[in-house]
């Protein structure tokens, strides 16, 4: 051990979260319900994470792909298909599925039962677009192809092009 190290004072912690069942930030996108559970705030950016509930029949977003951000997706119940490239994966409770950048990816639920699933951003970097396009259904309208791909935009993230 050092010297600096046997003299210097104990450091701070941060500040543990902890947010409970009924706790974290409520965006609604259609008939999909999300709960943020970390925006970000409590992990310098490095981290968010939030719970999906997937309505039955519920379409995801147009295949995109983030250039600055990994994102993953655990199934907790029901089924999740996922669309990479041109390759469909059914995701029942207990999988795990991790789209690292530059991967084309999109979700839905396919089944007549909902779907819930964890997804994590590291970094935070997308959880604002989640809040942006909230906004855009929270004013009674349903958000354009041109919207979505905008707002995408604004967070490093595309529309995945050419893919059947």
């Amino acid at each position: 051990m050092t010297e600096k190290a046997k003299t210097s004072e104990p450091q701070a912690c941060p500040a543990v979260s902890v947010v409970g069942p009924g706790d974290g930030e409520t965006i609604v996108l259609g008939t999909t319900r999300m709960r943020v559970l970390e925006d970000g705030s409590h992990t310098g950016h490095r981290l968010a994470i939030a719970e999906s509930v997937l309505a039955p029949h519920t379409q995801g977003p147009p295949q995109h792909r983030h250039a600055q951000h990994d994102e993953g997706f655990y199934v907790l119940s029901g089924t999740v298909r996922f669309t990479v490239g041109n390759e469909d994966h059914d995701a029942t409770a207990g999988t795990l599925v991790m789209v690292p950048p530059g991967t084309p990816h999109t979700f839905a639920n396919p089944t007549d039962r909902p779907a819930v699933m964890l997804s994590t951003f590291t970094p935070d970097l997308y959880v604002q677009y989640f809040r942006d396009l909230q906004a855009v259904f929270a004013e009674g309208r349903q958000p354009t192809r041109q919207a979505d791909i905008d707002a995408m935009s604004r967070y490093a993230t595309e529309p995945a092009t050419g893919l059947t």
